[in-house]
């Protein structure tokens, strides 16, 4: 096996180590100038074996996204049980906590995880992703309802057409700091030389984000 493929020594399963292939190329250069030959050559394995587990690149992207959405999901929904039931509703601060943990969450997972995140949730807002936004709608769709119900409620002063904007505002602003985040680093502190700490970009953007969602809308 070639040095480019050491970081898949200990994983024997095929399935498994075509994933972790697409996913550390899914990171470094897009899901659409990735192509299937790199991903076959980095897991070193064959297309038919690609086809035969995911039947398709589109299936592949599908599992990729899997391994960062599910996590994700899993820490929103993990953090609001730890309300209880007999808590009040948490208010913006509290929830944009809780996602800031799932992101951290997503973030340890592996070194190519947030970033395949965020180039995933920035694809899926463009015209011909439609099934990539069916995807995420069939399989997630349900488990993070309760957190947007949550956010409603914390900016019930806005209408629905605000509240839209201001969800996708929110949404713009963590997939751009996120995707980023090197750079932005890098213009910041030119000469650190530091790991940049994802937890602290965030806490940054938490008050950021909630007087942005609760700023008084302007209706036309």
């Amino acid at each position: 096996m070639s040095a480019d493929n050491t970081f898949m020594n200990s994983t024997s399963d095929t399935s498994s180590r075509i994933v972790q292939a697409a996913e550390k190329l899914f990171a470094e250069q897009g899901f659409k100038e990735t192509t299937m030959r790199q991903i076959t050559t980095l897991a070193d394995v064959n297309l038919a074996a690609v086809n035969y587990h995911f039947g398709s690149k589109k299936g592949l992207i599908h599992s990729v996204a899997a391994q960062s959405l599910t996590p994700l999901c899993n820490a929103i929904e993990e953090g609001l049980s730890k309300l209880g039931v007999n808590s009040p509703a948490p208010g913006l601060p509290e929830l944009m906590h809780i996602l800031a943990v799932a992101l951290v969450r997503v973030h340890h997972r592996t070194d190519y995880s947030l970033s395949v995140l965020m180039r995933l949730l920035d694809q899926a807002y463009r015209p011909a992703q439609q099934d990539l936004q069916q995807f995420i709608r069939e399989q997630y769709g349900k488990r993070i309802a309760v957190f947007l119900h949550y956010l409603r409620k914390n900016t019930s002063a806005l209408s629905e057409r605000e509240f839209f904007w201001r969800l996708h505002f929110l949404m713009g602003s963590v997939i751009f700091t996120l995707s980023n985040m090197h750079a932005l680093v890098a213009l910041d502190q030119p000469d650190a030389v530091e790991e940049i700490e994802v937890e602290a970009i965030l806490q940054r953007m938490i008050p950021v984000i909630c007087a942005g969602m609760q700023a008084p809308g302007q209706e036309h």
